[in-house]
C-alpha cells in the first residue's frame, strides 16, 4: 500500500503509519502513529493541523546540540519528549569537526556513504541509542489515546530505524517495513534538489554536491547494515527486540493491543 502522506508543507517526510498490516493480519489504526522530520518553523495551518488530528506527543530523537540550534515549535496541550538516539554532542570542539569532515567531502565522494553505513552500524550497538529506543516503546505503550510524533532532522535515518523496531513489533512483513523506509527518498527530492542548488551557487566542487545528496537520502544499502548486523550478531529481529531493546511479550502485546485494529 502507498504510505499515508500527511498535507503538512512546512515539516519534512511527514506520514501517519495507519493502514499497514500488522499482526495476524490486523491494521495499524491511523492517528496514533506519525513520522517526520524537525517541527521547528511550522505554519499556523501545520501547527493547527497536527492539533486537529490529535496529536498528544512529540518525541525528538535529535542530538541535544540539533535541539539547541532548532528546537521543535510547543503546541498547546501536547507533550514534548526529548530522547536523543546519540549521546554524541560536539559542542565543544565541533567546527574543527565539521571543517575536517567537510574537507573529506570535497576529496571522496564515497565519504558520506560509508559515514551513513557506520552510523546505521552504531545506532544497533550502542547502548544509548537501544535504551533510547526501548524508551520510545514505553512511551507509546502508556498512551493510550491520540497521535504520536517521532521525528529527528529530516526524518529518515534515525526515525526510520525507530519505524523498523515499532513496525517490527507490530508484526508488519519486512518487505513493508523497507518500502515505507525507502519512501523518504521521494519525499525528500525537493529538499535535496534545493539544497544542491545552493551548494552550486556557492561553488562548491561535484565531490561535496555528491556527499550531501547521499546525506540527505537512505538507501538499502544503509538500512541492510542494521539488518544483517542485527541478524549476524543478535540472532535476528525477534531476539534483537528482546535481548537489546527489551521487548517483553507484556510490552510487545500491549503495543499490539493499542495500536492494531481489532
Amino acid at each position: 500500500m502507498e504510505p499515508h502522506v500527511l498535507p503538512l508543507k512546512t515539516v519534512r517526510n511527514p506520514r501517519d503509519l495507519g493502514g499497514y498490516v500488522g499482526y495476524e493480519g490486523h491494521k495499524i489504526k491511523s492517528h496514533r502513529l506519525l513520522r517526520t522530520g524537525k517541527m521547528s518553523g511550522m505554519s499556523k495551518q501545520d501547527r493547527q493541523f497536527l492539533l486537529d488530528y490529535g496529536l498528544v506527543n512529540v518525541v525528538d530523537l535529535r542530538s541535544p546540540k540539533e535541539c539547541k540550534a532548532a528546537p521543535d515549535d510547543e503546541l498547546p496541550g501536547v507533550k514534548h519528549f526529548n530522547l536523543s538516539v546519540s549521546d554524541e554532542d560536539n559542542t565543544q570542539g565541533g567546527q574543527a569537526d565539521l571543517a575536517r569532515m567537510c574537507q573529506r567531502y570535497h576529496e571522496d565522494q564515497y565519504a558520506g556513504f560509508e559515514m551513513m553505513c557506520q552510523r546505521y552500524h552504531d545506532h544497533v550497538v550502542h547502548r544509548h541509542a537501544q535504551h533510547t529506543f526501548h524508551r520510545l516503546l514505553e512511551l507509546l505503550a502508556n498512551t493510550r489515546d491520540g497521535a504520536t510524533i517521532f521525528h529527528c532532522s529530516e526524518g529518515k535515518d534515525r526515525t526510520g530505524l525507530a519505524v523498523v523496531f515499532i513496525l517490527s513489533v507490530l508484526g508488519v512483513s519486512e518487505e513493508t517495513i523497507r518500502q515505507d523506509y525507502l519512501y523518504s527518498n521521494y519525499l525528500l527530492n525537493d529538499y535535496r534538489a534545493e539544497r544542491d542548488l545552493e551548494l552550486s551557487r556557492k561553488d562548491h566542487n561535484l565531490k561535496l554536491r555528491a556527499n550531501m545528496r547521499i546525506l540527505g537520502s537512505v538507501c538499502d544499502a544503509f538500512l541492510d547494515t542494521s539488518l544483517l548486523l542485527i541478524k549476524e550478531e543478535y540472532g535476528g529481529m525477534e531476539e534483537y527486540l528482546k535481548n537489546q531493546l527489551g521487548v517483553t511479550p507484556m510490552l510487545r502485546d500491549t503495543l499490539r493491543e493499542l495500536y492494531l485494529e481489532a
